[in-house]
């Protein structure tokens, strides 16, 4: 018997995440997949160090209250539609955090959403897809607004 393939969609709640998403649902269908969905929220940095400590502790709660919401909001719109492994939720840089729980999940395929910034927007904003692409130790699919799902 084989193990059943799992797939990870980071997800930023963005457009382009909810595509992602329903990609990767037509093919966890297809290939009798479970899909693990990650949020990842990045740590603040604040200028005044005694100042930051309190109200980034508090805000942190906050964007992880509200995260933990939106990641249980998306899984009542989509788990009728696939089977479900682990929703995560990570404080950390993005990049790390996604790529930490692939290892973790030791999953088959990265289902990630790319917003298509180009020029100064997208160096100075970064790719978060890029930068998965570039050190995810799976294959990665990026899928952006203008996908077609059938």
């Amino acid at each position: 018997m084989t193990a059943r393939m799992s797939l990870l969609v980071p997800t930023d709640f963005s457009a382009p995440a909810e595509h992602a998403l329903a990609y990767a649902v037509l093919l966890a269908d297809r290939l009798d997949a479970r899909i693990h969905v990650i949020h990842a929220i990045p740590i603040p940095e604040l200028g005044v160090p005694e100042l930051g400590v309190a109200v980034a502790s508090t805000m942190m709660d906050a964007l992880v209250r509200r995260g933990q919401a939106s990641l249980d909001e998306l899984h009542g719109r989509w788990r009728d539609k696939a089977t479900f492994g682990e929703l995560v939720l990570r404080t950390g840089d993005i990049r790390a955090m996604i790529l930490e729980v692939a290892r973790e999940l030791a999953v088959d395929l990265i289902v990630i959403g790319s917003h298509g910034r180009h020029g100064i927007s997208r160096v100075v904003l970064g790719s978060i897809a890029e930068a998965v692409v570039r050190a995810a130790p799976c294959p990665v699919v990026t899928v952006g607004q203008s996908v077609v799902l059938r």
